[in-house]
């Protein structure tokens, strides 16, 4: 997290020059962002990142030499601190997936808005998942297949048994829900609601929003089909 006067550290990984200019030019105006570094392939943005430390990566998945799930995976390994957001020309694609689950804190496809861009660079700078929980559930739907065998809905590997409350909040916003949606279908309060998820993540071993749904289809406690598949 940044000071009060400190401004977002942001290092955009494109292959395209004309991309990275462009991706440049909406930031760089921005006086909460510092555009520190830019990479043409992932393997020069795991360096650059290192040398840079960002506090958030705007990073295409499709890159030569390295790619930017390969990338991501690095970056978020050996740089904890730093937050990647995902680029990719589609908008449906299944390397979209693989960066969050790699680790990626957020997606966005390249013909959003500048207003768009800068909103996701804050809102995974501030730790949170800049994914629209509607599509995050279409595309994991589409490219996350259930294992044949699930674990059981409430066993957590990362430390302890979901309560039948999680289990029903990890549920709800598996299926695309935002936190007040799910304090509406539960009957409970927002604040409550955001207690139950952070303690979902800390018991799934998981991140944040995205990895939580990701979690969810692989085991078997919400299965990809037209109920679930809402654009």
């Amino acid at each position: 997290m940044t000071g009060p006067t400190e401004r977002i550290r942001v290092l955009i990984a494109d292959d395209q020059p004309l991309v990275r200019r462009g991706l440049a030019l909406i930031l760089t105006p921005d006086p909460a962002v510092e555009v520190v570094a830019e990479a043409d392939d992932g393997q020069r943005a795991v360096a650059l990142a290192h040398q840079h430390r960002p506090h958030v990566v705007v990073m295409d998945i499709r890159m030569p030499v390295l790619d930017g799930v390969q990338a991501t995976a690095r970056i978020v390994r050996e740089l904890p601190a730093c937050r990647v957001l995902a680029l990719s020309t589609f908008d449906m694609d299944e390397y979209v997936v693989a960066a969050l689950r790699a680790g990626a804190s957020g997606f966005l496809p390249k013909d959003v808005s500048p207003e768009e861009l800068l909103a996701a660079v804050r809102t995974v700078h501030s730790g949170e998942a800049a994914v629209a929980p509607r599509l995050l559930t279409r595309l994991i739907s589409s490219y996350v297949t259930a294992p044949r065998c699930p674990r059981p809905s409430s066993s957590a590997p990362g430390g302890g048994e979901l309560t039948p409350r999680e289990v029903e909040v990890w549920r709800l916003l598996a299926t695309g829900l935002d936190n007040a949606e799910i304090a509406t279908a539960m009957v409970i309060s927002a604040s409550t609601v955001k207690n139950h998820i952070t303690s979902v993540f800390a018991k799934l071993s998981v991140r944040d929003r995205a990895q939580a749904v990701i979690a969810a289809y692989e085991s078997g406690l919400v299965e990809a089909g037209p109920a679930n598949s809402v654009g």
